[in-house]
């Protein structure tokens, strides 16, 4: 822990002072020191301040990975302006919505999406739009930043301040702006650090895209560390293995699905993984047939993770002692223990907790919580109570020993027959199956039942699975009305670059034309 570090802006001003020579961000060809990266900031920061950025404006970053990001990021934070990442993958009324609700001052945006913002540009109002490239109406961020002095403004911002506005996916409706206050983030990332295995001697990869918390909170923490931070545009398991071997990675954040294809990447086999200490995952358990190869290849600790854009990201860890697929097959389904400054609780649906082994709503309270969402004060009273529990909608329970197993989301629960069925118990059956390598299970409509259960199943390479196989398979492991009544089968399964699942767009198909439907 930094004592003297407890903003955003103190992690670039303190090292920039006293390691500037310090490398703190790879970037394909591109090297750039600690003293760099304050300078840069401060470059920014100037620039933003000349175009009426003042404290508790909004900045939307609109780009992939990138070096632009966290100079960015400490340049806004160098103001008190508040950080906001945008999700690329939105579509241009999405991002509009965003940019408006947000009420963002500026724009800073990549060549790559310039298309996006054109198509909205005239519904931004007195937005700036600061391009990342040539353009023929927008100024270019390196020409406007090289105008001005590197010079600090030296603003100075509390851990109440709001340093971050992220917007969540928005998977069950518009996206909502999440407010991340220095407290959340230094909360999280002071208290992370060493779990994570963290030291001056790190060598991180940034992978994950930064608009999620799975990218920023990650690169928050090389940086805070002071350490090296090996920055890649995309999620490319070719360029992962190419940067362990040529940068020594010690430590990154993947998800799942990731790992799994990075064990499938030819090359693999001949890569030198002995730099690498810890890997952290999270947005979904992971297999043990994933685990298993993974140890035996990379043979570094796995940590598992859960949390939500809410809460800063994480809140529980399964930690590495506890991946042991031999002897403790089922911990692998846990999400792990709640971090020592994080209470956990699981709850009714009446807010009372429930006993150990009770499946109920899990509900958390830290420092790690959300100050509210943005301008939306009856979402932030649904989800945070006047005692300061944030009501996560997931559904899971803890076990006597104090482990967390999530079920599902409590929206994704299905109701057949007025019998409860929790989607993830069904998937993880049907993942059991040799023949499948990717499932969704969610609710569809159903004349006698209200609700059935439905199952959408990638086989895995070479296979050919049928839904009658399938079925008998999982009926040796469930309850009647737990089994799929109908299992479709797809190539892939629409997911976020984080890793999550978009069960929505598999369930709207289903419930075309029903009154009733599902979020």
């Amino acid at each position: 822990m930094r004592p003297d570090v407890t903003s955003i802006a103190d992690i670039v001003r303190v090292h920039g002072a006293r390691r500037p020579d310090r490398t703190a961000l790879v970037v394909g060809d591109r090297t750039l020191t600690f003293g760099q990266l304050d300078a840069r900031s401060s470059q920014v920061a100037q620039a933003l301040r000349a175009a009426g950025v003042r404290t508790g404006d909004r900045v939307v970053f609109v780009e992939k990975n990138s070096a632009e990001f966290f100079e960015v990021m400490f340049g806004c934070a160098k103001l008190g302006a508040i950080t906001v990442p945008m999700n690329w993958r939105l579509a241009p009324a999405e991002m509009c919505h965003i940019i408006a609700d947000a009420q963002a001052r500026a724009v800073v945006v990549g060549a790559e999406f310039f298309d996006d913002l054109e198509a909205i540009e005239d519904r931004l109002g007195g937005t700036d739009i600061v391009a990342i490239g040539e353009h023929p109406r927008w100024p270019s961020y390196h020409d406007l930043i090289a105008q001005y002095p590197a010079e600090d403004p030296g603003v100075a911002t509390t851990s109440a301040d709001t340093a971050f506005l992220i917007y969540t996916s928005g998977t069950t409706g518009l996206p909502k702006g999440v407010t991340l206050t220095n407290g959340n983030l230094f909360s999280k990332t002071t208290g992370v650090v060493d779990l994570w295995r963290f030291d001056d001697d790190s060598v991180s990869l940034l992978v994950m895209p930064v608009f999620h918390m799975a990218g920023t909170g990650w690169a928050l923490i090389g940086v805070y560390q002071g350490c090296r931070t090996v920055v890649l545009r995309d999620v490319d398991a070719t360029a992962i293995l190419d940067s362990i071997a040529r940068h020594r990675i010690t430590n990154m954040l993947l998800v799942p699905a990731v790992i799994q294809t990075l064990l499938a990447t030819p090359g693999v086999d001949d890569t030198d993984f002995a730099s690498v200490r810890a890997i952290v995952y999270g947005a979904s358990p992971i297999t043990e047939d994933v685990l298993r190869r993974g140890l035996d290849r990379i043979g570094c600790e796995f940590q598992q993770v859960y949390g939500m854009t809410e809460t800063t990201g994480s809140i529980t860890q399964l930690d590495a002692v506890d991946h042991d697929p031999v002897r403790r097959p089922g911990l692998l389904r846990s999400c792990g223990k709640p971090y020592p400054w994080v209470h956990v609780r699981i709850v009714d649906d009446s807010g009372r907790d429930v006993p150990a082994g009770t499946v109920g709503e899990v509900w958390t309270r830290s420092a790690q919580n959300m100050a509210g969402y943005w301008n939306n004060p009856d979402a932030t009273a649904a989800t945070l109570t006047p005692d300061g529990w944030l009501k996560t909608g997931d559904i899971g329970f803890v076990d006597a020993d104090g482990y967390l197993y999530l079920h599902d989301r409590k929206k994704d629960m299905i109701v057949s027959g007025g019998e409860n069925v929790y989607p993830i118990e069904v998937e993880n059956v049907l993942m059991a199956h040799p023949a499948v390598d990717d499932v969704a299970v969610f609710g569809v409509p159903h004349p006698r039942w209200g609700e059935a259960v439905q199952a959408v199943v990638v086989p895995a390479a070479g296979t050919s699975p049928t839904e009658t196989e399938l079925i008998a398979f999982a009926r040796a492991h469930l309850a009647g009305f737990k089994l799929p009544k109908s299992i479709d089968f797809a190539s892939q399964l629409p997911r976020t670059p984080s890793g999550k699942l978009l069960k929505r767009q598999l369930r709207e198909p289903y419930w075309q034309g029903v009154e009733r439907a599902i979020n």
